[in-house]
């Protein structure tokens, strides 16, 4: 057993982040922007509507304190689950330059080891898997005298920690009140393979044969609103087999809940939905059902793709934007020194991303039909390293896991952390 460490009680900071800047023409995708992308330590001049409100982030106060207020609105009944019996954060102060709006940040859990997947069960706690130690956590929504209460459910040896791979994403059945199923993605010694079983119990493999390497091994798992499971997954390095229709790498995947091709997939009896891919690690929808998801560059740039049934995305012969009307450009890219995102998430027309080497949360706002506006924003540029797992929780706060405690990593005396951050606006505009 790893001996746990500690935890403190979380923190509230309060931020302010400006406004989205006019609205670009429908259809106009944000371009790559050119940059030094073979320096890490690069970082990006602030959006236009962060330098009018103050050159970016500005803390505005340091309190002892756990939050739970939320302004998104009530969730559907049957996802709601039971939110943390935690005190409301202290009220942010006002003085807000025009259209700015503020961001309550709370330190919910530390001490992790590698957070990797984050999925909710209906009664608000959020199941979160350890990619290195290969343990299932159970975290909230009760309380201890450290904060949300962190226990571990059980520990998978099937999984082996290797490079990038190890235990990956996490997701809850739709059914969960019933079937008490859940569905994770991991690697073994032969491939990475996705298994469903119930908490505690042994994992039946439902998909194998995923390509696995020392990098790229992709690793997200997400049930759609049409009740099918997506999974991402990575090219595993060498840069052929997203464009390979017989291999899984590089692909987004559609299938049953018994890992069978999905009903309705672009090609019969395949369990392909979209390809040319190089590193799915971020699946998200929104309310009109358009799928996200993060793309994890190599040399030049990261993505973020509206995905597109059937589709191809380009990779290993596009990075970032192209020419070639054959593949589909990305909604958003950004230098790979600013970005490598992995988790995505959805606040009403918000998407968000949690970037890895950028260190930084990116918000991209859209139209009620997936069209971006303005430009992209930057949240927690640096200020907790590493970021990758990324949900939206039941009560429409948006939580974030730092990934601190790996290679590429410069941990502090408390990671890994769980964050949670509350947009006083709703994070978006709404229609």
């Amino acid at each position: 057993m790893i001996p746990r460490r500690r935890r403190a009680a979380a923190r509230l900071v309060t931020r302010r982040i400006g406004a989205p800047s006019a609205t670009r023409p429908a259809g106009l995708r944000q371009p790559a922007r050119p940059g030094r992308t073979d320096d890490p330590s690069a970082t990006r001049r602030a959006p236009s509507a962060l330098r009018r409100a103050g050159a970016g982030l500005v803390a505005l106060g340091l309190v002892l304190i756990l939050g739970t207020a939320c302004s998104f609105g009530p969730p559907d009944p049957d996802q709601a689950g039971q939110p943390p019996n935690l005190p409301p954060p202290s009220a942010a102060t006002s003085g807000d330059p025009a259209g700015s709006q503020e961001v309550a940040v709370t330190v919910l859990a530390k001490d992790l080891e590698v957070p990797w997947g984050m999925a909710f069960l209906p009664d608000g706690a959020a199941l979160v898997t350890e990619r290195d130690t290969a343990r299932i956590l159970r975290v909230g929504p009760e309380t201890d005298t450290n904060g949300l209460k962190v226990s571990e459910v059980q520990r998978l040896p099937e999984a082996q920690a290797s490079g990038d791979g190890g235990l990956l994403g996490i997701a809850v059945s739709p059914r969960y009140a019933t079937d008490r199923t859940v569905f994770i993605y991991y690697t073994t010694a032969k491939d990475n393979r996705v298994a469903k079983l119930t908490l505690g119990g042994k994992p039946q493999p439902i998909l194998t044969g995923i390509p696995r390497s020392p990098g790229d091994n992709g690793g997200q798992v997400a049930f759609g609103p049409d009740g099918f499971l997506y999974v991402g997954t990575g090219d595993a390095t060498p840069g052929t087999q997203a464009q390979d229709p017989k291999s899984l790498g590089g692909k987004i995947l559609r299938v049953t809940t018994d890992g069978k091709p999905a009903p309705g997939n672009p090609v019969k009896n395949s369990r392909v939905w979209s390809s040319g891919h190089r590193n799915v690690r971020g699946l998200a929808w929104d309310s009109g059902k358009r799928l996200y998801a993060s793309e994890s560059g190599q040399k030049t740039y990261g993505e973020l793709n509206l995905i597109q049934k059937g589709k191809n995305y380009g990779w290993g012969r596009v990075e970032g934007e192209g020419a070639d009307p054959a593949y589909v450009n990305p909604l958003v890219s950004w230098p790979i020194a600013e970005s490598n995102c992995a988790g995505v998430a959805v606040l009403e027309r918000m998407i968000a991303s949690a970037c890895l080497l950028g260190k930084r949360l990116w918000l991209a706002d859209t139209t009620g039909n997936g069209t971006l506006i303005g430009q992209p924003q930057a949240l927690l540029t640096g200020e907790y390293g590493r970021l990758r797992a990324l949900a939206t929780a039941p009560d429409g706060s948006l939580w974030v896991a730092t990934s601190n405690q790996e290679d590429g990593g410069d941990p502090g005396p408390d990671d890994d952390r769980i964050i949670r951050l509350v947009f006083a606006d709703g994070g978006a505009g709404r229609s």
